[in-house]
């Protein structure tokens, strides 16, 4: 289990630590102040890392080149059915080789949870009962208004930004945990 600084970066490491962090985030305002172990004790030292943007209904993935230095969108996956969806997000996870995953957490802009972030908790326990990777929460406020304005400067039209705003999304929150984790090794 982690979160770091500076932001929400929750680390799951096994099944049972996702309950652990919900009590606490339940109790804590800043959970950061209480577990501070790093993502980076949780997976392998090298290998991809998957970002994972839970839109309302298709989820962004995006994947990490192996150095964790950069975030590339992959693809979007519509849900449908929640076996479905993991079976899918499942096989990007062994076909690119993913050592561990990121989800966005979509706080309200005063830093509070909802309604959404129950939900991506709810995926989260969901997808850890599926998988041993250890999965990251990444506060995702305004990942999809800044994939949106870069689609917009790259003058996507309407239909191709709503076929890829999730899944760079998804690389907005997977790039911010990467610059994150890679400023925290050089500063320890």
């Amino acid at each position: 289990i982690a979160a770091f600084i500076g932001g929400l970066f929750v680390f799951l490491c096994d099944q049972g630590a996702l309950l652990r962090i919900e009590t606490q985030l339940g109790q804590r305002k800043n959970v950061t102040d209480h577990i501070k172990v790093q993502f980076d004790d949780c997976i392998a030292h090298s290998g991809a890392v998957a970002g994972l943007d839970r839109g309302d209904n298709p989820v962004g993935v995006a994947i990490s080149d192996l150095r964790r230095s950069v975030a590339t969108p992959s693809e979007v996956i519509r849900r449908v059915k929640f076996t479905l969806d993991a079976a899918r997000l499942m096989a990007i996870v062994a076909d690119r080789q993913v050592c561990g995953l990121i989800l966005g957490l979509p706080l309200n802009m005063d830093g509070s949870t909802g309604p959404r972030v129950q939900s991506t908790q709810a995926f989260a326990r969901n997808l850890a009962r599926l998988t041993d990777l250890p999965i990251a929460f990444w506060d995702e406020r305004l990942s999809t208004v800044a994939a949106e304005r870069a689609l917009l400067e790259a003058d996507a039209s309407r239909k191709r930004r709503k076929e890829v705003i999730d899944a760079v999304a998804a690389g907005y929150i997977l790039q911010g945990a990467l610059d994150r984790m890679a400023w925290q090794g050089k500063s320890s």
